[in-house]
């Protein structure tokens, strides 16, 4: 008579606890990345009245007797599903589609997240402002090339945003060429005027940048000397002195050799197959095709040097020569003045990117992100953070939308994925047991009761 007794305090009192999971889903169903638990129930010990008998020669087997001792909880489960995405327009907001989790640190111990509701504080650190913690993630370095690279194999560190900062100026280095020379147009003879060469001439002109981002206007003239032959010349705005061009011989760049003019040749087919120095014996035929062109600016001894790109031999790339009208011009410049950083912008593979004044974008950063083995064995550990178990396995830190890890969406937040609909249902059902088992207990009591009264 005593079983029944503690087989419905058992029911009552793990009801209560899944009523108390079934709460706790329903308070956070506004939590920016909570995740919906549930709780599963199993059966306790049974006690055996009599065991199991094996079938014999006359008779045949019999089953075991046994009478169950209540039940108990199973497990607490965190499902993990997706939560809708909710557009925020805060750009700091970054909501996850997929697998994986923010990494914050308090600078001795690592926490993992849904939640992306993050801020920038007074030095730049991305963190999450209702308690601190830094976003983890990679700084770009520049290299040698001067050029702002990310190690996303390197240790996460904080994340740092320094809006508002400098950027250098940066001198021009090269200048792309594309398009198209047009055949048809007249022949000049060698000894042509500059009057000559100026109306019959492309011309294209592109802003470049010194070494400390003043611009000059550089002009590149082209006219038409021969059967697929081209002449260029080039001048700068601002200039110190002559500007020359230099083709490469087998030994280099010699400015020794340069010359104010060079000569562009083109294959029947109008495809770009050499370039020379007027006059030298420098010149290009295979690869790339280039010239250095060399120039000196007031206060500065130095020569400065910018690359032209002309394309490659024998391809319909860079600049070619065909019966249709000229729109040859520069295409693209490497340099840029100082300029401060305005705003920023984060991408799917959490890349911070810097725009500045000057117009100039460069990363600057990197969000990492984690995923584990088994998420549902992480710990959970309040403010919406979770920290790895013996049974979550360790972080797998990497890039995001790579390596099973989820793609990151800049300006939104990942809503909780509790369904009430589920949990109401769950709720009602979870009352009817506990119900039930408050049963089992009154009329276990009044069988006890009707014992007692026996003796009267």
């Amino acid at each position: 008579m005593m079983r029944s007794l503690f087989s419905g305090v058992s029911g009552l009192k793990n009801h209560q606890t899944r009523m108390d999971v079934i709460g706790n889903n329903i308070s956070n169903v506004n939590t920016y990345g909570f995740k919906t638990s549930r709780v599963t129930f199993q059966d306790m010990l049974s006690q055996t009245l009599s065991g199991a008998a094996k079938p014999e020669e006359n008779v045949g087997g019999v089953n075991p007797k046994q009478v169950g001792l209540g039940m108990t909880i199973a497990s607490i489960d965190r499902i993990f599903t997706q939560g809708s995405i909710q557009t925020t327009g805060n750009q700091t907001d970054l909501a996850i589609s997929g697998d994986g989790f923010f990494m914050v640190s308090n600078g001795d111990k690592n926490f993992f997240t849904r939640a992306g509701t993050f801020s920038l504080d007074r030095d730049g650190n991305l963190v999450n402002p209702a308690n601190g913690l830094k976003v983890q993630g990679w700084v770009a370095e520049r290299n040698e090339e001067g050029e702002m690279i990310l190690n996303s194999k390197g240790t996460p560190q904080d994340v740092v945003v320094p809006i508002y900062s400098k950027v250098e100026a940066k001198e021009t280095t090269v200048v792309k060429y594309k398009c198209n020379l047009d055949s048809k147009k007249p022949v000049l003879p060698e000894n042509a005027t500059p009057k000559m060469i100026a109306s019959a001439a492309v011309t294209t002109n592109i802003d470049v940048y010194d070494n400390l981002g003043n611009p000059h206007r550089m002009t590149l003239n082209l006219w038409h000397t021969g059967v697929n032959e081209w002449t260029a010349s080039a001048s700068m705005s601002d200039a110190n002195g002559p500007v020359t061009l230099d083709i490469p011989g087998m030994e280099g760049a010699n400015q020794e050799n340069s010359s104010s003019k060079m000569i562009l040749r083109f294959s029947p087919d109008g495809r770009l197959i050499a370039a020379n120095d007027e006059g030298t014996a420098d010149g290009i035929n295979q690869g790339n095709i280039f010239a250095n062109l060399n120039y000196r600016i007031d206060g500065d001894p130095n020569v400065r040097n910018i690359r032209l790109d002309l394309g490659k031999s024998g391809l319909v790339e860079g600049i070619t020569q065909f019966s249709s009208p000229s729109t040859t011009k520069a295409v693209e410049q490497d340099g840029y003045s100082m300029g401060y950083m305005e705003g920023f912008n984060i991408d799917n593979s959490g890349v911070i990117t810097g725009v500045y004044s000057n117009g100039v974008k460069q990363a600057i950063g990197q969000v990492s992100m984690a995923v584990f083995t088994n998420p549902g064995g992480l710990t959970a550990v309040g403010e919406n953070l979770f920290e790895v178990s013996n049974n979550s396995g360790l972080a797998n830190i990497g890039e995001a939308n790579q390596g099973g890890r989820g793609k990151i969406v800049a300006g939104a937040l990942e809503m909780s994925n509790v369904d009430l609909s589920d949990q109401f249902t769950d709720m009602i059902i979870t009352q009817r047991g506990f119900q039930a088992n408050s049963r089992t207990i009154t009329t276990s009591d009044q069988m006890l009761q009707e014992l007692i009264n026996l003796k009267r």
